[in-house]
């Protein structure tokens, strides 16, 4: 699988020991504008990361950042995008099998490694399930395209 992951200065030496990893699993693993040393915008990183997703240059991504939060906000401007804050294992699944999520959003001050690498695994190998979840996913992209969400029918 193609994967684009970049953090600030908070998540970088969690960002590189995770390209390691995933390219150990045999994925393809694009390191965009990680910063190690200087605080920089996080917008730029997530728009960067987001864009690849979009675009399909990248299955998925993943951002870090001190909460994950701000990656998130940004990264959910760019169309197409459905990054989902992570905490843990069961919520990294239940953001893909149910919202589909292709960028996973993770804390560099609250999570350790081994947890990320963890949450990591399971949102890499966890499919979307589809179904009553497929109808959801459309009302979000309607909402991208500034329809109603309750015009699309089941």
């Amino acid at each position: 699988m193609k994967i684009a992951i970049s953090a600030d200065h908070r998540g970088a030496a969690a960002a590189r020991a995770l390209e390691t990893i995933l390219q150990r699993e045999g994925h393809e693993v694009q390191l965009v504008n990680i910063h190690d040393d200087k605080p920089c915008d996080y917008p730029e990183t997530a728009f960067q990361v987001g864009n690849l997703v979009a675009e399909g240059a990248a299955e998925r991504g993943i951002l870090i950042c001190g909460t994950g939060i701000g990656m998130s906000i940004a990264a959910n401007k760019v169309h197409g995008v459905r990054a989902a804050v992570v905490q843990d294992e069961l919520t990294a699944e239940l953001s893909r099998s149910h919202n589909d999520a292709n960028i996973v959003c993770l804390s560099g001050d609250l999570l350790g490694q081994r947890l990320m690498e963890k949450i990591v695994h399971v949102f890499m190998r966890t499919p979307f399930e589809g179904g009553r979840h497929a109808r959801r996913i459309r009302k979000i992209e309607a909402i991208e395209k500034g329809d109603q969400p309750d015009s699309i029918a089941e």
